[in-house]
Protein backbone atom coordinates (compact mmCIF):
# COMPACT_ATOMS: atom_id res chain seq x y z
CA UNK A 1 0.00 0.00 0.00
CA UNK A 2 1.07 3.77 -0.77
CA UNK A 3 2.61 5.29 2.48
CA UNK A 4 1.05 8.82 2.93
CA UNK A 5 2.55 10.71 5.78
CA UNK A 6 0.39 12.70 8.44
CA UNK A 7 2.68 15.54 9.29
CA UNK A 8 2.21 15.88 13.21
CA UNK A 9 3.55 19.17 14.46
CA UNK A 10 1.14 19.59 17.39
CA UNK A 11 -2.07 20.89 16.04
CA UNK A 12 -4.82 18.36 15.15
CA UNK A 13 -6.05 14.94 16.08
CA UNK A 14 -4.06 12.75 14.20
CA UNK A 15 -5.79 9.84 15.27
CA UNK A 16 -8.80 10.43 13.41
CA UNK A 17 -6.86 11.22 9.96
CA UNK A 18 -4.77 7.84 10.67
CA UNK A 19 -8.28 5.79 10.87
CA UNK A 20 -9.60 7.50 7.59
CA UNK A 21 -6.56 6.81 5.43
CA UNK A 22 -6.63 3.69 6.74
CA UNK A 23 -9.84 2.98 5.62
CA UNK A 24 -9.12 4.47 2.24
CA UNK A 25 -6.72 1.57 1.64
CA UNK A 26 -2.88 3.38 2.39
CA UNK A 27 -0.47 3.31 5.26
CA UNK A 28 -0.81 6.29 7.17
CA UNK A 29 2.60 7.45 8.73
CA UNK A 30 2.36 10.09 11.79
CA UNK A 31 5.52 11.95 11.31
CA UNK A 32 7.71 15.29 12.21
CA UNK A 33 10.48 13.79 10.27
CA UNK A 34 11.43 15.43 7.34
CA UNK A 35 12.86 12.65 5.25
CA UNK A 36 9.57 10.49 5.74
CA UNK A 37 7.61 12.81 4.52
CA UNK A 38 10.05 13.67 1.48
CA UNK A 39 9.91 10.16 1.09
CA UNK A 40 6.06 9.51 1.05
CA UNK A 41 3.59 9.16 -1.74
CA UNK A 42 1.61 11.45 -0.17
CA UNK A 43 1.14 13.91 2.17
CA UNK A 44 -1.93 15.34 4.74
CA UNK A 45 -1.44 18.34 6.30
CA UNK A 46 -4.66 18.71 9.20
CA UNK A 47 -4.55 21.23 11.70
CA UNK A 48 -7.39 22.71 14.23
CA UNK A 49 -6.54 26.01 15.94
CA UNK A 50 -5.68 28.93 15.38
CA UNK A 51 -3.59 29.87 12.25
CA UNK A 52 -0.66 32.00 13.82
CA UNK A 53 -0.28 28.89 16.47
CA UNK A 54 -0.57 26.38 13.65
CA UNK A 55 2.41 28.33 11.76
CA UNK A 56 4.17 28.78 14.67
CA UNK A 57 4.07 24.94 15.22
CA UNK A 58 4.95 24.00 12.27
CA UNK A 59 8.25 25.48 12.67
CA UNK A 60 11.21 24.11 10.69
CA UNK A 61 8.58 21.95 8.68
CA UNK A 62 7.72 25.17 7.05
CA UNK A 63 10.12 24.91 4.33
CA UNK A 64 10.28 20.67 3.94
CA UNK A 65 6.26 21.57 3.04
CA UNK A 66 6.84 24.01 0.42
CA UNK A 67 9.85 21.83 -0.99
CA UNK A 68 7.92 18.65 -1.58
CA UNK A 69 4.24 20.21 -2.15
CA UNK A 70 3.11 19.69 -6.04
CA UNK A 71 5.88 16.91 -6.46
CA UNK A 72 4.02 14.96 -3.90
CA UNK A 73 0.20 15.29 -3.75
CA UNK A 74 -0.49 17.21 -0.87
CA UNK A 75 -3.57 17.51 1.00
CA UNK A 76 -5.01 20.17 3.80
CA UNK A 77 -7.46 19.46 6.11
CA UNK A 78 -9.42 22.95 7.77
CA UNK A 79 -6.94 24.97 9.38
CA UNK A 80 -4.13 23.02 7.14
CA UNK A 81 -6.09 24.04 4.19
CA UNK A 82 -6.02 27.79 5.64
CA UNK A 83 -1.92 27.30 6.19
CA UNK A 84 -1.81 27.08 2.38
CA UNK A 85 -2.78 30.26 1.90
CA UNK A 86 -0.59 33.48 1.22
CA UNK A 87 -1.76 34.83 4.87
CA UNK A 88 -4.86 34.97 7.50
CA UNK A 89 -5.89 37.96 9.11
CA UNK A 90 -6.69 36.08 12.54
CA UNK A 91 -5.26 37.86 15.39
CA UNK A 92 -3.44 39.90 13.31
CA UNK A 93 -2.08 39.74 9.64
CA UNK A 94 -0.01 35.99 9.93
CA UNK A 95 2.05 34.68 6.59
CA UNK A 96 0.84 31.21 5.59
CA UNK A 97 2.71 28.79 3.36
CA UNK A 98 1.63 31.01 -0.22
CA UNK A 99 1.20 27.69 -1.69
CA UNK A 100 -2.28 28.78 -2.99
CA UNK A 101 -3.22 32.74 -3.68
CA UNK A 102 -5.68 33.71 -1.04
CA UNK A 103 -6.49 34.75 1.94
CA UNK A 104 -8.14 33.68 5.29
CA UNK A 105 -10.87 35.97 6.86
CA UNK A 106 -13.51 35.61 9.76
CA UNK A 107 -17.18 35.27 9.41
CA UNK A 108 -18.80 38.38 9.84
CA UNK A 109 -21.23 38.91 13.12
CA UNK A 110 -24.36 38.01 11.21
CA UNK A 111 -26.84 37.04 14.65
CA UNK A 112 -28.72 34.82 14.85
CA UNK A 113 -26.27 33.05 12.53
CA UNK A 114 -23.63 32.06 15.08
CA UNK A 115 -19.54 31.72 14.49
CA UNK A 116 -18.03 29.17 14.30
CA UNK A 117 -19.64 27.23 11.88
CA UNK A 118 -20.40 23.96 13.10
CA UNK A 119 -21.65 21.19 12.06
CA UNK A 120 -23.00 19.81 8.75
CA UNK A 121 -23.85 21.72 5.63
CA UNK A 122 -23.27 21.47 1.94
CA UNK A 123 -20.66 21.66 -0.50
CA UNK A 124 -21.59 22.35 -4.30
CA UNK A 125 -18.72 20.99 -6.97
CA UNK A 126 -17.23 24.21 -9.18
CA UNK A 127 -15.75 21.48 -11.36
CA UNK A 128 -14.60 17.77 -12.12
CA UNK A 129 -12.03 17.85 -10.43
CA UNK A 130 -10.26 14.36 -9.34
CA UNK A 131 -10.36 14.90 -6.17
CA UNK A 132 -14.41 15.24 -6.04
CA UNK A 133 -14.54 12.02 -8.08
CA UNK A 134 -17.88 9.73 -7.23
CA UNK A 135 -19.61 12.52 -5.52
CA UNK A 136 -22.75 14.17 -6.54
CA UNK A 137 -23.01 17.88 -7.53
CA UNK A 138 -23.96 18.35 -3.55
CA UNK A 139 -22.82 16.67 -0.92
CA UNK A 140 -22.97 17.20 3.17
CA UNK A 141 -19.79 17.31 4.68
CA UNK A 142 -18.53 18.17 8.92
CA UNK A 143 -17.13 21.87 9.14
CA UNK A 144 -15.84 23.89 12.42
CA UNK A 145 -14.34 26.83 11.57
CA UNK A 146 -13.95 30.46 12.39
CA UNK A 147 -12.54 31.44 9.25
CA UNK A 148 -12.86 30.96 5.54
CA UNK A 149 -10.82 31.51 2.32
CA UNK A 150 -11.13 33.45 -0.61
CA UNK A 151 -9.14 32.20 -3.62
CA UNK A 152 -9.12 32.54 -7.39
CA UNK A 153 -12.22 30.89 -9.08
CA UNK A 154 -9.35 28.44 -10.97
CA UNK A 155 -8.06 27.34 -7.89
CA UNK A 156 -11.85 26.73 -5.95
CA UNK A 157 -13.25 22.97 -6.67
CA UNK A 158 -15.97 22.87 -4.20
CA UNK A 159 -18.22 25.55 -2.47
CA UNK A 160 -20.21 26.61 0.48
CA UNK A 161 -23.26 29.20 1.91
CA UNK A 162 -22.55 29.90 5.48
CA UNK A 163 -23.13 33.80 6.05
CA UNK A 164 -21.28 34.12 2.33
CA UNK A 165 -20.18 31.84 0.34
CA UNK A 166 -16.33 30.48 0.60
CA UNK A 167 -13.89 28.14 -1.20
CA UNK A 168 -14.29 24.60 0.66
CA UNK A 169 -12.60 22.67 -1.51
CA UNK A 170 -9.13 24.01 -3.44
CA UNK A 171 -7.05 22.54 -5.72
CA UNK A 172 -3.64 24.02 -7.64
CA UNK A 173 -0.61 22.00 -9.33
CA UNK A 174 -0.95 18.88 -7.28
CA UNK A 175 -2.17 20.70 -3.79
CA UNK A 176 -5.48 20.28 -2.48
CA UNK A 177 -7.39 21.20 0.82
CA UNK A 178 -10.41 21.15 1.86
CA UNK A 179 -12.06 23.12 4.75
CA UNK A 180 -14.64 20.41 6.14
CA UNK A 181 -13.64 17.32 8.07
CA UNK A 182 -13.62 14.27 5.53
CA UNK A 183 -12.17 11.88 8.20
CA UNK A 184 -15.67 12.99 10.02
CA UNK A 185 -17.97 13.35 7.03
CA UNK A 186 -19.14 9.43 7.20
CA UNK A 187 -18.82 8.24 3.38
CA UNK A 188 -18.46 11.03 1.67
CA UNK A 189 -15.42 11.89 3.46
CA UNK A 190 -14.23 8.58 3.05
CA UNK A 191 -14.53 8.84 -0.93
CA UNK A 192 -12.32 11.70 -1.39
CA UNK A 193 -9.91 10.45 1.02
CA UNK A 194 -9.90 7.53 -1.82
CA UNK A 195 -9.55 9.75 -4.70
CA UNK A 196 -6.92 11.42 -3.04
CA UNK A 197 -4.90 8.42 -2.73
CA UNK A 198 -5.77 7.44 -6.15
CA UNK A 199 -4.06 10.55 -7.55
CA UNK A 200 -0.65 9.41 -5.37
Amino acid sequence: MKNVAIIDYGVGNLRSVQRGIERAGATPIITADPEEIQSSAGIILPGVGAFREGMEMLGTLQPVVCDVAGDTPLLGICLGMQMLMEWSEERGVHRGLELIPGIVTRFPHCPPMKVPHMGWNTIRKESDDPLLEGLSREEYVYFVHSYYVTTLTQCTIATTEYLRPFSSAIHRDGIYGVQFHPEKSGAVGLQLLKNFIDLL
